[in-house]
């Protein structure tokens, strides 16, 4: 594949949420993204990444911002309160204000703060050319960057590994697997359901360990209608979001007290 231009995506950061979050209010702030880390709104750490890669060339940020964040935003938009509403709306905002053709979009979680601008550079570079990529981490990795850390592992016949809170997806097929997607989110807590929706034998085989990525990455792209890939990435940040305190301390462990210098301002527009 060739390997993308400095600037050559744009990014949607899902920075919404429950105005009720216990966790975010136990903090002061509205929203999880808004939970202050070193000081700093928690999504800041993950703005400063994306303008630091030099891989992205606009932000649209959904959900309530702070003067610090807008300084790093193009395109601020509403919370609509779901992730796959938001990740529509911050996909149409940036198609709105206008995508190259064959432009791809990069969408990350603002809870992933100790995801640095190099780790963000190789796993975009590294990118399969596919409709829908999403990163995966193996658990070895997550335990030696983040020992004791508790995350949600699948295993597979390739190995164990827990999703990443990014994924880069072709915009102009957004409209065909976004229905299918909500299908399978709604479906994931009752068996019977998702049996219905990825066929019994495949859940099977999920559920003993016996299922290959490939075979996997074959039966979501015939659910969803797009291809779609899995990007295994070395980079426990990508899969290691803050949504309890052992998190928070984890993340003010690592990243340290020290602030850093901010990045060069984007030109923030009016909410969307």
């Amino acid at each position: 594949m060739t390997l993308p231009v400095a600037g050559a995506w744009s990014a949607v950061v899902l920075g919404g949420g429950d105005p009720g979050d216990p966790f975010a209010a136990a903090h002061g702030a509205p929203v999880k993204a808004l939970i202050p880390l070193c000081g700093e709104p928690m999504a800041l750490h993950v703005l400063r990444a994306l303008r630091r890669s030099g891989r992205v060339a606009r932000v649209a940020y959904v959900g309530p911002t702070t003067p610090a964040l807008d300084a790093l935003l193009d395109l601020r938009v509403t919370d609509h309160g779901t992730l796959l509403s938001n990740l529509e709306a911050g996909v149409e905002a940036l198609r709105t204000a206008g995508l190259r053709p064959g432009e791809r979009v990069l969408v990350v979680t603002a809870d992933i703060p100790l995801l640095d601008a190099q780790q963000l550079r190789d796993v975009l570079d590294s990118a399969p050319d596919a409709g829908l990529v999403y990163p995966v981490v193996r658990r070895e990795a997550c335990d030696a960057a983040y020992p004791g850390v508790k995350r949600t592992y699948v295993r597979v016949q390739d190995g164990t590994f827990t999703g990443g809170n990014l994924f880069l997806l072709d915009p102009a097929l957004i409209g065909q697997f976004l229905p299918r997607l909500r299908e399978v989110l709604s479906a994931r807590k009752t068996p019977w359901k998702l049996a219905g929706l990825i066929g019994p034998g495949v859940l099977l085989r999920l559920l003993t360990g016996r299922l290959s990525v490939t075979r996997l990455e074959q039966k979501v792209s015939a659910i969803l209608g797009v291809p779609a890939r899995a990007l295994i990435t070395p980079h426990a940040s990508v899969g290691t979001d803050v949504d309890k305190d052992e998190d928070l301390r984890l993340a003010e462990a690592h990243l340290g007290r020290a602030g850093a210098p901010p990045a060069s301002p984007a030109n923030p527009s009016a909410t969307l």
